[in-house]
């Protein structure tokens, strides 16, 4: 049961009505954990304005969910594990692919220099060293590509923090975490 009220689509007001009704546009129902943000109008169109932003970057966009379940799994949100892990699937990662990123893995090098980079912000909240951010620019990545990394920790943390937090309930098929 969430620690918070999921807002109702159907009876949202003002701004998160607008919002939610795109969202509902995007996925064809709307997930649970923008029904919670829904809460607050200005919360959910900054959640929402950084997905659509991160969607249109230079990453693209299965990078971004092996990014979202490396994230998801380091905090513990099954709900974001789950949701990532499906959007994974659905940007043309294999089921393999999407385990090695919850492990912060990759075959591919490139990937593999991003996921380390991305735990590396979480494990040492933004403390990262020089080197960490040379390996990035040695596996190809621009300081453009660097900050969108780094924007996709930084909403990802957000999501996260708000599923565990209030309990936000899975409306996803769940995905174990790895033991830790």
């Amino acid at each position: 049961m969430s620690r918070i009220e999921l807002v109702n689509p159907a009876t949202a007001q003002g701004a998160s009505a607008a919002l939610l009704q795109q969202i509902h546009g995007a996925f064809g129902v709307v997930p649970n954990m923008f029904r919670g943000v829904a809460n607050s109008p200005a919360a959910l169109a900054s959640m929402w304005g950084a997905f659509g932003a991160l969607g249109e970057g230079t990453l693209g966009a299965r990078l971004g969910e092996q990014i979202a379940v490396a994230i998801a799994d380091r905090n513990e949100c099954h709900y974001c594990l789950a949701a990532h892990t499906a959007l994974g699937r659905k940007a043309g990662a294999s089921a393999d692919q999407m385990a090695q990123a919850q492990a912060g893995l990759s075959d591919d090098p490139r990937s593999a220099a991003a996921l380390r980079f991305a735990l590396a912000v979480v494990d040492q909240r933004g403390h990262v060293e020089a080197g960490e951010v040379a390996a990035l620019r040695e596996a190809g990545f621009d300081d453009g590509a660097i900050v969108e990394i780094m924007a996709h920790v930084a909403l990802n943390l957000f999501t996260n923090y708000v599923n565990v937090a209030f309990d936000v309930p899975l409306d996803f098929p769940g995905v174990k975490l790895r033991a830790q």
